[in-house]
């Protein structure tokens, strides 16, 4: 299961990757293009890190037009070719980009500048210093002071720049982290935020299993719930047969096997007092209905 759940949070941080350390790059080692988005406000954007001539981190998104700073929306979409420049600024550091645009399409470079007060929290927290690739993912992730604030207040572990870009990715911030502190679960380890969340794992769901009475489920368990789509409506569909706080594991078994409560209502029906779990289990195996 553990497996399953490294696999989805890896797709979002596929497109980052990690090698030498530099942080005010030239304009020749990032490009850019630029794209007019879906609605009139949004420009759809492509950052490429290039390492030795070839692409090595790429970074797309759609953007409002305001968070370019400087950009001449007009000359972009205007016919024709001209000089453009924008700032991105994120609390990580910044991209000040210049190139030629028109018919709402620009191309060009970017210079990629650290924030010294972002890296010197990052160095004070004993978390250490990017190298160039991981400067750029937190940048382009915009990992936030705030997240590394309440990493440190809910006494996790010191989370490396990969945790930190990593979290981001899948939607782990200050909040959640926070929420689910209130809710009495601290995982382990960082990681463990980053599968919570990447299985969508979040504090109104566990509040649900809660009102149920399944309260303080162990954070693996919760895994396997989510992992099956176990929902409380279905634990509720087995309390209404009769089958009262099942444990986890059967849970898991019965939702792995598809067993519904009807079915478990029709076995009943066949042997008369509610079969045992396994027995459940053992009736699907051989179950011969269309």
């Amino acid at each position: 299961m553990n497996r399953c759940a490294a696999f989805v949070f890896a797709l979002c941080c596929a497109c980052l990757s990690v090698s030498s350390a530099c942080f005010a790059q030239p304009a020749d080692w990032l490009r850019f293009s630029l794209e007019a988005g879906r609605e009139t406000n949004q420009i759809r954007a492509d950052f490429r890190g290039q390492v030795g001539g070839r692409d090595d981190n790429n970074w797309s998104s759609t953007f409002r037009a305001s968070d370019f700073a400087g950009l001449d929306l007009a000359g972009f979409r205007a016919s024709g070719s001209r000089p453009l420049r924008f700032a991105l600024t994120r609390e990580a550091g910044r991209l000040d980009c210049v190139g030629h645009g028109g018919e709402s399409y620009a191309a060009g470079g970017c210079a990629m500048t650290s924030d010294p007060g972002f890296l010197g929290l990052l160095a004070e927290r004993g978390i250490g210093r990017p190298s160039r690739e991981q400067a750029f993912g937190l940048i382009a992730l915009d990992v936030r002071r705030d997240l590394i604030d309440a990493v440190a207040a809910a006494h996790y572990p010191t989370p490396t720049i990969d945790n930190l870009i990593e979290m981001t990715a899948v939607g782990v911030n200050a909040r959640y982290i926070a929420d689910l502190s209130r809710l009495g679960y601290r995982p382990k380890a960082v990681q463990n935020l980053v599968e919570f969340r990447a299985l969508g794992i979040t504090p109104e769901w566990i509040g649900a299993f809660a009102r149920i009475g399944y309260a303080n489920v162990p954070a693996d368990d919760l895994v396997q719930l989510k992992a099956l789509n176990v929902t409380p409506e279905y634990v509720m569909g087995f309390e209404r047969v009769g089958y009262r706080n099942m444990r986890v594991d059967d849970l898991v078994q019965l939702k792995a096997l598809n067993i519904t409560p009807d079915f478990a209502r029709w076995a009943a029906g066949q042997r008369g007092p509610l079969p045992p779990v396994d027995d459940l289990v053992e009736m699907k195996v051989f179950d011969r209905r269309r």
